[in-house]
């Protein structure tokens, strides 16, 4: 019943939701923290996830070594999972199972024998974040919400001391804009205290940012046979999670007060990463030059006076201030749809005070996205092979195929009808596959520069930038002329970009 308009400064995704660590997990680390209740939300939010998008929320199996000297016996490990599963309500097939230390290694031999005691597998799920988000917009345009990027809030419209609305400029054009609304609502990320600034209503409670470091080398370098949430020496735990012919590596919780906009890796990031690693797993013995590609990503925690970074609270709250200004900040990824319904409760109430009256009841909870309507994971491995044997006369592979349906689920038959139309068209045909998929992401999800293609709707430049970099030159002529680029744009859009290639692998002395 409400009349809904997103804008984003920059891309849709360009900070922190594309930059985690790509899980939808229910929480198992915030037990440590005593957050129970958390643990529940973010356990049942995952099974409503899964269920509604299937092709982008997908079961990961996570081994958990116990180690000598490691933050966990054998003893609490299992307890400490029976109490998560029981808070999460994760369901029979997907519950614990413990190891000992022989089982173990059998699972994973590449682990240090002489410090594994035994382990547990248990299950988390792995997405693509970025992907989900824009699949959350395209299901709300759907529903009737505008959704613009490239749009930046420069001030908010206050009459008598309320919030009514917004002035914003379109980035693109310069273009100036004046938007009046009965509720404003600052979801900015790690820049939510900026409008909380400029709307002159920042208390007590602040943000506090941290910094996340994630590092991407090739399978083969590091054949890990299935994801595992191990120890590191100063008593955290990180992730080794194998993705499309890659394992990647992270996170890092440091303490950040830079560019918000481009959180840099320093080199110091990258040898905690790579000792951590080498420490659990010293048969792989990676070192600097196996990093193919990485990401940072910035963390819009709540401030705590007197906690380190890794113990505040990834609790979400909502900030309301006297104008009317809405503002949430903190929170999790798995938590994301939770987090809006609290929102959007509270902006009823500020709009009518008597109650939701005339209003529907939140759907969300039963929403399938953009693409997902699949009964089953054998129903998703049976379209990519339906589409796969549609897909000879373009010329797409098997992984080409796998790839639009993990992306755009049931979407990707209109790639692939987008394929057919430019077959006669395209001189080059081994490029048919790629050309149709950049055309359906301008035509479908507003892409305007390179790096909203290859880094936030594709993720190339992380999982498959040696890849990207073989092709680029013959893809980035086809993606500016569809976009109508002058000269002027093509060189500068170019340069941006390769500047975020050239970054992800340029670590900065400085650790902030």
């Amino acid at each position: 019943g409400l009349k809904v308009l997103l804008l984003e400064k920059n891309d849709f995704a360009s900070g922190t939701s594309s930059r985690s660590t790509k899980l939808i997990h229910g929480g198992l680390r915030y037990l440590k923290q005593f957050e129970f209740g958390l643990v529940r939300e973010v356990g049942k939010e995952r099974a409503i996830a899964y269920r509604n998008a299937p092709h982008l929320v997908r079961p990961e199996p996570m081994l958990l070594p116990v180690i000598q000297g490691g933050s966990l016996s054998k003893n609490a490990t299992s307890f400490g999972l029976w109490i998560y599963e029981w808070l999460a309500g994760v369901k029979s097939s997907e519950r614990r199972k413990m190891l000992t230390a022989q089982a173990c290694m059998k699972r994973e031999p590449l682990l240090d024998a002489s410090i594994v005691k035994g382990g547990a597998v248990y299950t988390e799920y792995r997405t693509d974040d970025a992907r989900l988000t824009i699949t959350v917009l395209k299901t709300a345009v759907e529903n009737g919400a505008i959704a613009l990027n490239y749009v930046a809030v420069n001030q908010l419209l206050k009459e008598n001391g309320k919030v009514v609305g917004i002035e914003a400029s379109d980035v693109l054009q310069s273009a100036p804009l004046k938007i009046r609304a009965k509720c404003v609502v600052n979801a900015a990320g790690p820049w939510v205290d900026e409008l909380r600034s400029l709307d002159g209503s920042i208390s007590k409670k602040r943000l506090h940012l941290t910094k996340g470091v994630h590092l991407v080398v090739a399978h083969d370098r590091f054949p890990i046979q299935q994801a595992a949430y191990f120890d590191t020496s100063d008593g955290r735990m990180i992730f080794a999670i194998p993705r499309d012919g890659k394992t990647y590596i992270g996170t890092t919780d440091t303490n950040f007060k830079s560019d918000k906009l481009h959180p840099r890796i320093s080199k110091d990031d990258v040898t905690y990463l790579l000792q951590a690693t080498n420490r659990l797993f010293p048969r792989v013995d990676l070192k600097v030059d196996d990093i193919e590609s990485t990401w940072s990503g910035l963390r819009p925690l709540i401030h705590e006076d007197g906690k380190d970074p890794s113990e505040l609270s990834r609790k979400d709250e909502l900030f309301i201030a006297d104008t009317g200004l809405i503002s949430i900040a903190g929170g999790k990824l798995t938590g994301y749809r939770v987090m809006a319904k609290k929102v959007i409760d509270k902006v009823i109430l500020l709009i009518n005070p008597q109650g939701a009256a005339g209003f529907a009841e939140c759907q969300t909870k039963q929403t399938v996205l953009n693409g997902g309507a699949f009964e089953s994971e054998q129903d998703i491995a049976n379209f990519k092979h339906q589409l796969f044997g549609e897909s000879k006369q373009i010329g797409a592979t098997f992984q080409q195929v796998s790839l639009w349906v993990d992306r755009y689920g049931r979407e990707a038959e209109k790639v692939m009808e987008l394929a057919y139309e430019l077959w006669p068209t395209i001189e080059e045909k081994q490029w048919v596959p790629d050309f149709a998929e950049m055309k359906y992401s301008i035509d479908n999800e507003m892409c305007v520069h390179p790096s909203d293609y290859f880094i936030r709707r594709t993720s190339s430049l992380y999982f498959h930038r040696p890849e990207l970099l073989e092709k680029y030159e013959s893809l980035y002529p086809f993606f500016a002329q569809m976009l109508g680029y002058t000269d002027e744009q093509k060189r500068e859009y170019n340069y941006e970009f390769l500047r975020e290639v050239d970054e992800a692998l340029d670590f900065t002395e400085n650790s902030n």
